[in-house]
């Protein structure tokens, strides 16, 4: 069985119908979702269940497998039930905004630096990102402010496509890790595009274009070891 992720073809749906098609006591697999489960430095998405008259909170969404599992603040409902997913939809956004800027920010550094990111993570406004720099280059912060925002004024679309596993992975330019995360499983590698700034392998949600996600600040830069340099972030 397989769960079909409906956020990475649409990251603007807030509802679907789904059913459930497997229940733990305080947990459901849907055959459908539209919350995105905790993984590659996004956490999972909040909201709501609603099943008949009762509204249950979503408290953790995470993938098992091709399956995922979406935890309850009270009973599950049986298997068979149809139930109507509703996603917390300021925070969703909020992190859309935050994991887009995160690729102008590694746009940038990558077609001004050429650093790796070694690590990443990131929440509702905010984040984080490591990159390979030993050390950071003088004027680095006021530097890569002025250069996100104005990639962020220029509302560059966000594109996404989908590309076989082979294909895309003989683009060496679409794993912007140091170390590449993909599992083997993954046959079709999803694309985010923001286009003529940089596109890579991410299975995130995103904002349309970069004039959405709004005034970007380095708020603090630190050494985490020899060639390793995080970048704390804020949006506004």
């Amino acid at each position: 069985m397989e769960t079909y992720l409906a956020y990475l073809h649409d990251a603007y749906q807030r509802e679907l119908e789904a059913t459930v098609v497997d229940r733990r006591p305080d947990a459901v697999a849907l055959d459908r979702t539209i919350f995105y489960p905790t993984g590659g430095g996004q956490p999972h998405d909040t909201g709501r269940l609603h099943h008949g008259t009762a509204a249950l909170g979503v408290t953790g969404v995470a993938k098992e497998g091709t399956v995922v599992w979406h935890h309850l603040d009270g009973p599950a409902p049986d298997v068979g039930a149809v139930v109507r997913c509703e996603i917390d939809w300021e925070r969703r956004h909020q992190l859309m905004r935050a994991h887009s800027a995160m690729h102008v920010l590694c746009g940038v550094i990558w077609n001004e630096y050429g650093r790796a990111v070694t690590g990443g993570n990131m929440e509702p406004l905010g984040g984080r990102m490591d990159f390979e720099f030993d050390p950071l280059p003088e004027g680095f912060a006021r530097h890569v402010n002025e250069a996100v925002n104005a990639e962020i004024s220029a509302d560059r679309p966000i594109e996404v496509s989908f590309l076989p596993r082979g294909q895309a992975l003989a683009d060496d330019a679409l794993i912007r890790t140091k170390v590449n995360l993909i599992p083997d499983s993954v046959q079709v590698i999803r694309v985010v595009d923001i286009v003529g700034l940089d596109r890579q392998a991410d299975g995130g949600t995103h904002v349309a274009r970069t004039g959405e996600i709004g005034r970007f600040e380095i708020v603090k830069t630190e050494s985490k070891g020899k060639g390793n340099k995080r970048v704390r972030i804020a949006l506004s």
